[in-house]
């Protein structure tokens, strides 16, 4: 397991922060340094076909070693990581065979990692746990996806007598901006079904996800004197106040769970005459979504007729874009690769945590562009700051996971969907 624990460290010391404000692709040019990096190394442990594109996308391939046919299949993460907070000069700390007692990230800082606060530490009792110094976050999300790929790979490489395959693997930059699938060449990459590596806790299989849209939502105003004002001002940033008081109370993501979906305003920032609101959308459903993003046209229609002899023309103007959809739809007609999976983590002894994504997934896009592909456990707790953790076991077993779903996938039939049930005459 140490193998794994370096390469892992050596992965996550590497900044790759992504910058959403940028237009190029990759979003920061500190990406290529990893993405360079794990070029050399799919080639230093064997793989074929070994390429990087002038987006940073690479993809490789370990060739079949049966005389019989085996579907391609692959398995994909990302090397970037979130910009909602620092992953430069990240420290990692290792701490082995935890007690269930806090972990000190930075005693100077006094910053804890307490089971306290965040439970499911307690679950890795005894385990190796790698975490942050409380001072970046970790890059788990999704840097030990990438390590278990690569050391799945060279496993395979090292140990013919284990059957599979053509295997492609592919990594990618800027999924957390949400870019990650844009530029992803499923045609080339040739899989018939792949698996993300960027889930959280050990178990974990998805393959559904949130519907999601973003609105842009701008406020106009009116700025007079306020010693003169009355009758004459329109402060805009009051406008957008009622607009957000307009959404349906309790369905904000601190709020809901599940399958239930939300309205999140993550950004605003104004003055008198102009407020510009970023509000996300999200739901499970997809008539359920369609409906929350009729609503918010409905408010801003509402709020214009309210100020139409007022204003004059429109003091609300509303940009809504979809971002990606429920990956269920493309999921369910071929239910067969989910089945492998979890068969796969049974016979490893883990229990499968099958549930809905509450956000998204490069899976989601890449499932919708014609490669069905759920997501599985990387290992990782706390995603996007401080108290990032992973435990160096669920790294490893997860990266037993691609192994057994690779040798299950080879045998015989296992891979074939189920026949439909015939109607009755």
């Amino acid at each position: 397991m140490q193998h794994i624990i370096d390469r892992f460290i050596s992965y996550v010391t590497i900044d790759t922060e992504s910058d959403p404000n940028s237009k190029t692709t990759p979003s920061t040019e500190k990406q290529w340094n990893l993405a360079n990096k794990l070029v050399e190394e799919l080639k230093t442990i064997g793989l074929k076909d070994v390429t990087i594109d002038d987006k940073a996308y690479i993809m490789a391939t370990l060739p079949s070693n049966v005389d019989h046919e085996v579907p391609t299949i692959g398995f994909i993460s990302h090397f970037d990581t979130s910009p909602d907070f620092s992953g430069a000069n990240v420290k990692p700390q290792i701490v082995e065979n935890y007690d269930g007692k806090d972990i000190v990230l930075n005693a100077e800082k006094n910053i804890i990692l307490s089971p306290d606060y965040f439970k499911d530490l307690l679950q890795y009792k005894g385990q190796t746990i790698i975490t942050t110094d409380g001072t970046t976050l970790l890059g788990a999300d999704d840097k030990a996806g990438i390590t278990e790929i690569v050391s799945a790979m060279e496993y395979l490489v090292q140990h013919p007598e284990i059957k599979h395959g053509k295997i492609r693997i592919g990594f990618t930059p800027d999924e957390e901006i949400g870019r990650g699938a844009h530029y992803f060449d499923v045609e080339k990459f040739g899989a018939q079904w792949a698996y993300t590596m960027d889930g959280s806790q050990i178990g974990e299989l998805e393959y559904e996800n949130f519907n999601a849209a973003g609105a842009k939502i701008t406020f106009k105003g009116k700025s007079v004197h306020p010693g003169y004002a009355k009758g004459k001002m329109i402060n805009s940033m009051l406008i957008a106040n009622d607009f957000i008081n307009e959404l349906p109370k309790g369905e904000t993501p601190q709020q809901t769970k599940g399958y239930e979906g939300f309205f999140h305003v993550h950004h605003i920032a104004g003055h008198i005459e102009e407020t510009v609101l970023e509000l996300i959308i999200r739901d499970h459903n997809k008539k359920k979504f369609e409906k929350r993003k009729e609503l918010v046209e409905k408010i801003a229609k509402k709020i214009n007729k309210k100020f139409a002899k007022k204003f004059g023309e429109d003091i609300v103007t509303i940009e809504v874009k979809d971002q990606y959809y429920n990956m269920k739809e493309k999921v369910l007609p071929v239910k067969h690769i989910v089945d492998i999976a979890e068969k796969a983590m049974r016979e490893l002894d883990i229990k499968p945590i099958i549930k809905p994504i509450r956000g998204g997934t490069d899976g989601s896009q890449l499932s919708y562009m014609g490669l069905p592909c759920p997501n599985i456990f990387a290992g990782g707790h706390n995603f996007h700051g401080k108290y990032e953790y992973v435990p160096a076991e669920s790294i490893q077993k997860a990266t037993n996971v691609i192994v057994k779903i690779v040798e299950l996938t080879a045998v015989p039939g296992i891979f074939d969907a189920p026949e439909k049930p015939k109607k009755r005459k």
